[in-house]
């Protein structure tokens, strides 16, 4: 169910061309603010910074003038600026990096700055799929896999449900217009699952009389 993506693409998102028959319905990424808030926790780490700030101007307030006192409890503030940016400009290449594609067979998924893959999720072995509405009037769609196929935690993060290790499950982080992207996936999966799955199967060899004689 994944491919590692290390040739050219031939159409943006998809390692190959898209069988004869299936079609892209939908295709974006995560945005990068609300990948930055939910993913990498910008409200805790800045609440971080300002608890340092905070503690360090109370603990010298009563003991120096206050303009020393501001003198040494602003340049937390100042790290965590520094530190707030530098998340923001991780989120922003995981968006940019990321192609999330929606057909009418499969979800598939670009993901990874450094080691790009393609994670393809046929709906045949789609459970599940939930969406989960964020801030910046962007959401998240979590897809709970069939089968014994397991996924790294660390290769897909952020682009999966966080906290579950056992199990991973792979998500369309952060995008923009969730519940029309939503409702695409539940159409195509429907139309999709509707139709008879023809398998070959393979006869079984005939055993032979060990005796090689018949019964009479």
């Amino acid at each position: 169910m994944s491919h590692d993506d290390f040739a050219t693409e031939p159409v943006p998102g998809l390692p190959e061309l898209p069988p004869e028959g299936e079609r892209i319905l939908w295709q974006g990424r995560p945005q990068a603010a609300a990948l930055a808030w939910h993913s990498l926790s910008l409200p805790w780490v800045a609440g971080y910074f300002v608890a340092l700030a905070l503690w360090r101007f109370l603990s010298l307030v009563d003991m120096l003038p206050i303009g020393q006192v501001v003198g040494y409890s602003v340049p937390f503030l100042f790290l965590g600026g520094i530190v707030l940016a530098l998340l923001f400009l991780v989120a922003y290449v995981q968006a940019r990096s990321t192609v999330y594609t929606v057909t009418n067979r499969r979800v598939a998924m670009r993901v990874g700055a450094a080691l790009t893959l393609t994670l393809n999720l046929p709906y045949t072995q789609i459970a599940r799929a939930d969406l989960a509405r964020g801030r910046f009037g962007t959401g998240t769609i979590v897809f709970e896999t069939l089968g014994e196929t397991r996924f790294s935690y660390m290769v897909l993060w952020p682009h999966l449900r966080p906290w579950r290790f056992a199990r991973t499950q792979p998500a369309l982080r952060c995008i923009p217009d969730a519940d029309r992207v939503a409702r695409l996936i539940a159409d195509a999966a429907e139309a999709r699952l509707s139709v008879p799955q023809v398998r070959r199967v393979t006869p079984a060899p005939a055993v032979a009389d060990p005796a090689g004689l018949a019964a009479e």
